[in-house]
């Protein structure tokens, strides 16, 4: 009898570790979108389903608002497995996969409807070569334009190595390329931009017109430079060897719910840019749009800094010449539309 009732118990121990170690997973989440925003909304009702899908068996634990340090210090507690992944901007994975900065050529760009058609083609490239570095990702959520936005006005390139000019602390990529502008930029962690601002610290940075209203930077500035930088976009990173711990047909729910629900977040970013440029109008904040010899000086030095990216082996040549085909092809598709 008593032997009975320990091999019980030894069962139902057995059942309760088995459960708990292989087949429940809980995964740690950090980013700074704020408790609230459209981003945490989405993320949370697809988590909510993954756990509903799966029994429990997947579930996420968000840290949003920055509670657990900018993107350079998530990266760092993914490494050591306080966290398992991050909702972070591409560039701060650029030390993993270099070219995913492919998309940040400066004045590579035009319009959204060119990233729109090259993204069909290269998003792809980027979240293979993020995987192969060790991320899982679900798509890639766009961001928009990064546009200069200051306290003094900057219409030419000269304008601009006069401004004492913001770039985050973990963006080597970005740090090298803003160099081929002449400049010598202040790197500080995204948490410190608005202060610094106030300070007088640095009078100019590069972001979205959607990061600027949601980060409160756009009270601190007076111009934006009406050309579009560089593109930017984000992903919802997760530790490779922590999502194979998932059963493999959870990890099928997992990837078909989080990519759904992070295909929406990259949708509402398009519409929330496009109201935001229109928001920071309505403030007083005035748009200066280089023309003639400016505007030349412009492409011509970012002409440069896309060049010496492929020189320092940062962005392979034959992927950059990829997306200029796509470019060229989305230019030819687009005369004939308007021939006919």
């Amino acid at each position: 009898m008593i032997s009975q009732i320990l091999k019980q118990l030894v069962l139902i121990l057995f059942i309760i570790l088995t459960t708990d170690t292989v087949y429940a997973v809980k995964l740690k989440i950090a980013t700074l979108s704020p408790e609230g925003s459209m981003w945490m909304e989405k993320m949370r009702k697809g988590a909510k389903q993954v756990a509903e899908e799966t029994d429990n068996r997947v579930i996420f634990k968000f840290y949003p608002g920055g509670v657990m340090g900018n993107d350079k210090t998530v990266l760092r507690k993914i490494r050591i497995g306080q966290l398992h992944g991050g909702a972070v901007v591409g560039g701060s994975l650029s030390h993993f996969f270099p070219a995913n900065q492919i998309y940040a050529q400066p004045l590579k760009f035009k319009t959204l409807e060119e990233v729109g058609y090259v993204r069909k083609h290269m998003d792809q490239y980027i979240i293979d070569g993020l995987d192969k570095a060790g991320f899982v990702t679900f798509g890639l959520m766009g961001g928009g334009f990064a546009y200069i936005m200051s306290q003094k006005p900057v219409e030419t390139v000269q304008d601009l190595i006069n401004q004492k000019v913001w770039i985050p602390d973990n963006d080597k990529i970005s740090r090298d390329s803003i160099k081929a502008f002449g400049l010598t930029p202040i790197p500080l962690p995204i948490a410190d931009v608005r202060t610094s601002l106030q300070s007088g610290l640095i009078n100019t940075v590069a972001t979205s017109p959607v990061g600027a209203i949601v980060l409160q930077w756009h009270t601190q500035i007076k111009y934006v430079t009406d050309i579009p930088l560089i593109y930017l976009y984000a992903v919802l990173a997760i530790n490779k060897k922590k999502f194979l711990k998932i059963a493999e047909q959870d990890r099928k729910i997992v990837t078909h719910v989080m990519t759904k629900a992070l295909k929406k977040i990259d949708i509402q970013n398009r519409e929330d840019d496009i109201k935001a440029i229109q928001a920071l109008k309505n403030r007083g904040i005035t748009f200066i749009t280089p023309t003639g010899d400016a505007l030349n000086e412009w492409r011509r030095v970012a002409g440069n800094a896309s060049k010496k990216m492929i020189e320092s082996g940062i962005l392979p040549r034959d992927v950059v010449d990829q997306l200029d085909v796509h470019l060229k092809n989305f230019h030819s598709n687009t005369d004939l539309t308007n021939d006919q």
